[in-house]
């Protein structure tokens, strides 16, 4: 490892070892925003000192073993030389790790971020694919202890899928870990209503993005925006409300349409639908911008064809395929139910590798 890059660990140690000092002393429960910044800013560095005390420990194991390469006997001489080669190729590990937990990050990594889930081609097996998908990012939500708003779901017309869902996922990190599900995601398997056995192929569109901060927010002009209220409602007259409380926000200008009916009050709606809106104009507008851009030439969202997919999940074979980067991975269950950093993970190595 370089010295610049020691020096600059040593640096965020001293600053770890002073959070914890910070966040030991009861006052500071008093003020919970300082509370909040410090446990932040705490949870992110210790990601980066973790891997680099085990670089320290092994660096001290280092030179002392160094140090026996004075022995006379040839024996002895070899196995330290062996010791060096596997301390050796320990640190590399680490220092590959620390390379990349060190460099520059996108600001919007750590946000919040909207799942915009929408059924492709397949009819009622792509509605019932959404709401498989949907419960597979919420297990994923939750084993990482974040949060998970349900800001919208359009039920399919057997009320045994959606045609549509909006997740808010609230918490440290979230964007940064979902932002390449994004695409086409397609399912094979043989549905329960099919009498010969048949493979059945359908699709759903999946889009991530980021919360925007209030500086950053598009500005909507009002007269841009057509809103209608309904009465809330569900599959089999689920959460039915006697008020007109759901909004459907219009915005003309893109023919954006946002919907949100999971709060009884209207106003809780109305924001809600609007920070929606927000970030879906934001989504056109980047895409807009990056159009030419060969490293970011594809769209946020794809068609929903059978043949536009980033993943496929095949029931059949148990098995998840990410075409982008050529993984399978025969754990369907498990990543159906949460495990999705089988997927993640590999997906951010190979896209830090290529920047």
């Amino acid at each position: 490892m370089n010295s610049y890059m020691i020096k600059k660990l040593n640096l965020l140690y001293k600053r770890y070892n002073y959070l914890i000092k910070k966040l030991s002393d009861y006052k500071i429960y008093n003020n919970h925003n300082v509370l909040r910044n410090l446990s932040t800013e705490y949870s992110r560095l210790s990601n980066i000192i973790k891997p680099f005390i085990k670089w320290n420990k092994l660096q001290s194991n280092l030179i002392n073993t160094k140090s026996l390469l004075k022995e006379k006997d040839k024996d002895i001489y070899l196995m330290v030389l062996e010791d060096i080669k596997n301390i050796n190729f320990k640190q590399k590990k680490l220092e590959k790790i620390l390379y990349k937990l060190l460099l520059p990050k996108n600001k919007k990594d750590n946000r919040n971020c909207f799942i915009e889930i929408k059924a492709g081609s397949g009819g009622n097996e792509a509605a019932i694919f959404v709401k498989n998908i949907s419960r597979m990012y919420i297990r994923y939500a939750e084993s990482k202890k974040w949060k998970v708003e349900i800001m919208h779901i359009h039920y399919n017309e057997h009320g045994n899928g959606f045609k549509e869902i909006i997740l808010k996922i609230i918490g440290i990190g979230v964007y940064g870990k979902l932002k390449f599900e994004s695409g086409g995601h397609r399912v094979q398997r043989v549905p329960e209503t099919e009498s010969q056995g048949r493979v059945h192929t359908s699709t759903c569109i999946v889009a991530v993005m980021p919360e925007l901060s209030k500086t950053e927010m598009p500005e909507i002009n009002i007269q841009d925006l057509k809103i209608d209220t309904f009465r809330s409602s569900g599959a089999g007259g689920q959460h039915v409300n006697t008020t007109d409380s759901a909004i459907r926000i219009t915005h003309i200008p893109t023919k954006i349409v946002v919907e949100c009916q999971d709060e009884r009050s209207q106003h809780k709606n109305k924001s809600k639908a609007l920070a929606v809106l927000a970030a879906r104009i934001n989504a056109i507008k980047i895409e807009k911008k990056n159009k030419d851009n060969a490293l970011k030439k594809k769209k946020l969202l794809g068609t929903g064809d059978r043949s536009d997919r980033n993943r496929t999940y095949n029931f059949i074979q148990k098995r998840v395929t990410d075409h982008r980067i050529n993984l399978t991975i025969y754990k369907l269950n498990e990543i159906m139910n949460g495990n999705l950093d089988l997927l993640i993970n590999p997906m951010i190595y190979q896209k830090n590798n290529r920047l």
